[in-house]
């Protein structure tokens, strides 16, 4: 196939995509066929270095081996029983992730938005049966900024209007604050109050990261006054930041995470609810349920999933990596940078003018990422990047900052 007719391939893609899909993203037209590792190549045969993870879904790289070969395996012997019946596979994954967590029960669910709603449902609950807060007045507290998925009841609660256009009536019992403002917190909890979601560090707000001691202060106040402290770890998880979970940063333990995206490495949908068995313990057969959650699929690519965060140490790799990439990243000096922040290999490079552009000029570089809220570039590389693909990344972002 000749270069001419492989473009025309890319943009004939593109276009059938712009005709029949629904315009809910704006991707960078990039069509990719393949990808291995921290690399991606597209149709017209272009290798581009991933640099933004599918939003630290791919922790453990596209494509790992070991996470394929139980892929590969599981999918030859049984796929899905539904939670009608038991499957071989659910055991051993409940148990490793909810020691790997230092916790006693967990909620197998698909996807991170179904985790968050379904941590919802259970602190709520908790709220009525251990708390005694009245029925249905239980509120629960959480952040400007946030970003905890996409249904209605989380759509809700958020405050970006470009999410809650249209969308309304929303789901009531959601109380709002400023994020990094523990005195704001604490004055808004009132008896009917039963948890306090909130994202280690918002990604989806452009890498806001709160002043240190933040979370171990919410943390104490949730333990004073009694209320339920879940943390979302559905991006900031599993090693993103340089520890396998975000909160150890602060030595802070919450009473429940949500975790999911790296969960998988990638694979397939699989995300979790993890907490202790006063919490979790509410739940009732048919009080809750998924068809496809924990599934004997998803439990064995996400069991493959965490052996490859801990055997290839890759919370060590971050910390390392993100520390070097984060110095580099503050010597450049240009008019449009306005601040450089991150903790590991999640980084937000903040602009005074729209970030599309730039992450545009990088993708004709051979590097991929993308903005977040406009005027923020996200880099968030596979944690298997070595230091060479950094170095390598970090030359064509000089590069793209140029002049």
């Amino acid at each position: 196939m000749t270069q001419s007719e492989t473009r025309s391939l890319s943009r004939e893609l593109i276009e059938i995509e712009d005709r029949w899909g629904t315009h809910n993203y704006r991707p960078l037209d990039v069509v990719v066929e393949r990808a291995s590792g921290v690399w991606v190549y597209d149709v017209d045969g272009k290798r581009y270095m991933d640099c933004l993870s599918s939003y630290s879904a791919l922790n453990q790289g596209h494509c790992h081996p070991r996470i394929l070969q139980a892929l590969r395996e599981q999918a030859e012997r049984v796929t899905l029983t539904s939670r009608a019946f038991r499957n071989d596979q659910l055991p051993h994954f409940v148990e490793e992730l909810a020691r790997m967590c230092g916790m006693e029960m967990v909620l197998p669910m698909n996807t991170g938005a179904e985790a968050v709603e379904s941590a919802i449902k259970a602190v709520r609950r908790w709220g009525y049966v251990k708390k005694q807060i009245p029925r249905d007045e239980a509120e629960i507290i959480v952040c400007e900024n946030n970003f905890h998925g996409r249904t209605t009841t989380i759509t809700g609660f958020a405050t970006e209007p470009l999410y809650r256009d249209g969308f309304g009536p929303f789901t009531p019992g959601f109380v709002t604050v400023p994020f990094g403002d523990a005195e704001a917190f604490e004055a808004a909890i009132t008896p009917r109050t039963c948890a306090f979601l909130v994202e280690p560090i918002q990604c989806e707000a452009g890498i806001l990261i709160p002043r240190e001691g933040y979370l171990r202060d919410v943390a104490e106040i949730c333990a004073r006054e009694r209320v339920l402290l879940v943390a979302d770890e559905i991006q900031t998880g599993l090693g993103r930041t340089g520890a396998l979970l975000a909160c150890e940063h602060e030595g802070v333990h919450p009473d429940v995470y949500v975790l999911g995206k790296a969960l998988s490495g990638g694979v397939y949908p699989v995300s979790a609810v993890v907490s202790s068995r006063e919490i979790l313990g509410v739940y009732r057969p048919g009080s809750h349920g998924s068809t496809y959650g924990g599934n004997p699929l998803a439990c064995a690519v996400a069991r493959a999933a965490l052996k490859v965060i801990e055997d290839e140490h890759l919370s060590e790799r971050s910390a390392e990596l993100g520390s070097w990439l984060l110095y580099e990243l503050r010597k450049l000096r240009h008019p449009h940078i306005k601040e450089v922040r991150g903790k590991g290999l999640l980084i937000g490079i903040e602009l005074t003018v729209p970030a599309r552009t730039y992450c545009e000029r990088l993708k004709d570089l051979g590097v991929l990422c993308k903005e977040t809220h406009e005027y923020v570039i996200r880099l968030a590389p596979p944690l298997i990047v070595s230091q060479e693909d950094l170095e390598w990344a970090m030359a064509q972002i000089r590069t793209a900052f140029a002049g």
